[in-house]
This record gives structure tokens, sequence and C-alpha cells, in this order.
């Protein structure tokens, strides 16, 4: 069962019962699947069984219909990987068969369990009777937020899961319900343990509430045979050959698919009829601003049309991506694949996503090349480039971007110029590009181009990446938190190095591939290591 902490509940704002009724919206996520999750909002009487020996009288949510509607998106998403329709019909859920489906009450009626977001049996999704599990609103401030993450995290108890905990190094719990970590757009926590305050919340693969070596892999007990259901099928091919052709209609294409799974990459391709100026915005489902309730950090990967990885578009901050680059004629892959971030693993960052591709009618171009290129010099970063085109340029401006979404102005170059140099003053990795106008009154951009901006330390590093025992040896700058993952997303080993060298014991971890990632909390480094 789900019962909140203490700590958690106190920071909710108790609120009165709500008396309206709103309309509930008719939604299904998957409607072909025939396991099935029921978002239940207008109220229940749950007959005597296995929650009580009298019937329980269940009120309205007390959610109007935008929040019901959030609710479900929320929801939808989170198990967006797996052939199960998500629904606020009661007729999908009384057609699916009765050991494949599950009724989440949520209801302001409390008191007869107790002061808690929400509860549910361990299992019970295959019981086949009809044992609800419960979410209470009135608890969670009637936010759809909150509702949206006690709901998976009960529905996930049904599935056969527990909480996902935390526990120090001497295996002492220190934390029933893992909170996460990190901030923002890819501030992450696990569904299975408190997940309220984040907006990347995944399934997880860590230890549960028995134990620190008692490890829980959400993906794979949600698909265990027992609930009769496991991943859908995939939308786009993992390879090139079987790419999905993104044809340009009105200069330009929309795309839709699911990464169903961390191994599921979906190639796309498109052809390009003449130079110029081609730009995709792919955007992981979400609710509203920051790519709230989005359960996928995209990274696109862009290739020729002989297979060569020509580069990859990752922001680290955000959870979209987005292309914009000159391009010559020819055919190009587009890789659609979930990633991790400096705070959530690779394991689950799985979920849907869209793609628009825009490029301009064949002829309106008279650019030929529109090329820039940086280096590091020292403090410095400098740049050239090349235009080639008939008409005359009016303005060139360079254009620098700390997110790889948002271009500001950095500096503006005369018109014969074709290079710069300059000495950034802050730390990090940022993008540059050139927009570049003529004298027709077209404007264009280049290629972006990433470069480290100056005082940015060289991060930890291996002393050798091969090794034959378990200790590992790391020259750090400063100090960093290190993890060792299995190539499953599986947190082995973690902890936090010093300045200088360091000796990681990596315990007893078998021949085979491993990543080691460090980081300072903005800023990320991985490397491979091999166990002999």
């Amino acid at each position: 069962m789900k019962k909140l902490l203490q700590s958690v509940l106190m920071t909710l704002m108790l609120c009165g019962a709500l008396t309206v009724k709103s309309q509930v919206p008719l939604l299904s996520s998957y409607p072909s699947a025939s396991a099935v999750i029921f978002l239940d909002f207008d109220g229940q009487t749950v007959p005597i069984g296995a929650w009580s020996a009298t019937p329980i009288y269940c009120a309205p949510s007390g959610l109007i219909t935008a929040q019901m509607t959030e609710v479900f998106n929320r929801v939808a998403e989170d198990y967006r990987p797996f052939n199960i329709n998500i629904t606020t019909d009661s007729t999908k859920y009384f057609a699916a068969p009765i050991a494949k489906r599950m009724r989440v009450i949520v209801t302001p009626t409390y008191e007869w369990y107790g002061s808690a977001g929400g509860v549910a049996y361990v299992g019970s999704f295959s019981w086949g009777d009809d044992t609800p599990c419960f979410v209470f609103s009135v608890l969670l401030s009637y936010s759809a937020k909150n509702v949206s993450e006690a709901s998976s995290h009960e529905a996930g108890h049904t599935l056969g899961l527990f909480h996902q905990s935390t526990y120090n190094a001497g295996c002492v719990k220190t934390a029933e319900y893992n909170p996460g970590t990190g901030s923002g757009e890819i501030g992450w926590a696990p569904i299975m343990g408190v997940s309220y305050s984040k907006n990347l919340t995944l399934w997880n693969n860590g230890p549960n509430s028995y134990g620190c070596a008692s490890l829980q892999n959400d993906l794979s007990e949600i698909i265990a045979p027992i609930n009769g259901f496991t991943y859908r099928t995939d939308d786009h091919a993992n390879t090139f050959a079987g790419a999905t052709n993104a044809t340009f209609v009105s200069n330009q294409f929309i795309a839709n698919g699911v990464v169903e799974s961390n191994t599921d990459g979906d190639f796309f391709k498109i052809t390009i009829a003449a130079y110029g100026r081609f730009q995709l915005n792919g955007v992981p489902t979400n609710v509203g601003t920051g790519n709230s309730g989005s359960n996928l950090d995209m990274q696109v990967s862009f290739y020729n049309n002989a297979q060569t990885l020509l580069n990859i578009y990752n922001p680290g901050t955000l959870l979209s991506s987005v292309i914009d680059t000159m391009l010559n004629p020819g055919s190009y892959y587009l890789k659609v694949e979930g990633k991790g971030n400096i705070y959530a693993p690779n394991y689950a960052s799985l979920g849907s996503y869209s793609l628009q591709g825009i490029y301009p009618a064949a002829g309106s171009l008279p650019l030929r090349r529109l090329e820039l290129h940086g280096t590091l010099n020292n403090d410095e970063h400098q740049f050239n480039w090349i235009i080639d085109a008939d008409e005359q340029v009016t303005k060139q401006i360079l254009e620098i971007s700390t997110d790889g979404r948002n271009f500001n102005q950095l500096t503006q170059s005369p018109v014969a110029s074709r290079s710069y140099a300059y000495s950034p003053n802050i730390s990090g990795t940022v993008q540059y590009r050139l927009n570049v106008t003529f004298d027709n009154g077209h404007q264009y951009y280049s290629n972006i181009i990433s470069l480290r901006k100056t005082g940015a330390a060289p991060g930890p590093k291996l002393i050798s990446n091969i090794i034959n025992t378990s200790a590992i040896e790391v020259s750090s700058p400063g100090v960093y938190n290190y993890s060792i993952y299995d190539l499953n997303g599986k947190t082995l080993v973690k902890g936090k190095l010093a300045n200088g060298s360091n000796i990681i014991n990596a315990g007893s971890i078998t021949s085979g591939l491993y990543i080691v990632r460090f980081t300072n909390g903005s800023e990320q480094w991985m490397e491979k290591l091999v166990r002999q």
C-alpha cells in the first residue's frame, strides 16, 4: 500500500470538499489495447470486499473538466510505452477482461482509510475481482499534477510495484520514497518514489522498500506475464533501411511516434531538393510550458545519405530538441530516441513525441553555401565562415545560445568580414550560429556549432578504461559525484570524488561494458569502462 510521508502531507493544503460535479471527458490513450486502467472521476460506491466490510461511498473527484483532462494526459504518458489503454470511459473498463483491468477512484472521500495521497493493494490488477485503488484528491490539494502522480503510482502498485527507496552507503534506508534529484525541466524523480515536485517523473530501476539489495526493475515488473500485456508494437523502424519517409507538403512535414523502450530508435528519411535551410522542432508530448508532464528526454541524431553521423542534437537542460542548419540537396536520416541527463538515468526516458520539419520551396534561395566554423584557442573562441551567394550581404550577426533553442545577438560584424574572435566570461558549453541578411531581403542561418566557454574545467578522467579488478582509478580536478551503470541503465555504484587521485571500489561487477558518469550538478562527463 502507499501511505504518504507525513512531511509530504504537511506541504499539501487541505481543502474543503467541492460539491460541484464537472463533466467527465471521455478519453482513451490506446483503444485497441485489451488491458485497461480506468480513471474514475465521477464517484463510485465500492461494495463489500477487500477494502471494507461495509460499502464505501466515494464522492466525485472535485476536479473540473480541464483538470481531469490534464490528469488523463499525464497518466497516459506515464503508461505510453505499454500495450494498455488509460481511459476515463467506464464502457472501456467493463469491456476489458476482468483480470486485465484496474479502476483508479479519484475522490475526496478519504476518512474511511486515513491521511494518505492514495492506497492500493500490490498486484491487485490481475486479481480478477474488480478491487479498485484510490487517490484522495482533497489531500492532494485538488492539484492535477499531484493527482496525476498519485494515480500513476497507485496503478503501479496494482501492477506489482513497491516503492522506490533510498539507502546510504551502510545500507540504511534514508527515505521510503525516493525523492529524485535536480530542478527545472529535467528535474527527476521515480514515479514509485515521491514525484510531486519534479517535472520529469519516470519508472526506475533501483532499490525498493525491502532493502538496498532488493532491486526493482519497474519496466520488467509492469510487463510481467501475470499482468497480461507487454510493450506496444514499435511504430517506426530502428534501422536506416526501414526508415519512415517524411514527405514535405507545403514546405513542411509532421510526424509522430513513441519511444517504447530504451533500445528503441525511430528512423525517418527526408529528401532535400535544393540547397537551403532546414529546421526541425522535436517536442515530447506535454501538458504545458517547460515540457511539463513529458516522460521523454529527446535526442535527435542527424545522418547524411551515406549514413554518416553529422550531428547529435540534445540540449542538456531541455527535454525537446531542435535543428537549424543549411543542407545540400540529397537524402538525410533522423533518429529519435530517449536519453538520460545529469539527473535522470537513461533507463526509462520513454514516451511519445512530435516532429515538425520546415524547408522552403526549391528555387527560393539565392544562397549556395553558408557555413560557420569555430575553434577554442586558449581562452578565445575563434570563428570563420563561408558565404557563397549571388546576392550581396547587408547584415551578418553572430548569435549565441546557452540552451540550444533560444539565440541572442553576440556581435554584428562588418558585411565584408568572415571571421571573429572573443573571450567569453562564463563557463560551460554554448552554441553559435550566423544570421545573414541579403540585399533581396532574404534572411538565412548557418549551421549550429558548440564550443566550451572559458573557465570550464575539464571533468574527471578514468586513468584506464580497462580494469582487471574492482578498483577504478580516477583523476579529478575537484569534487564531483560519480555513478556507474550497466548497459540496462541500472545504477551499480555511486559516490563522491575528491580533488586529485581517487580509487573507486566497483564491488563485484562482472566482465563486460559499463558507463561511468561524473557530474558537478550543472555539467556531466561520461566514459565507457570495460571490466575484463
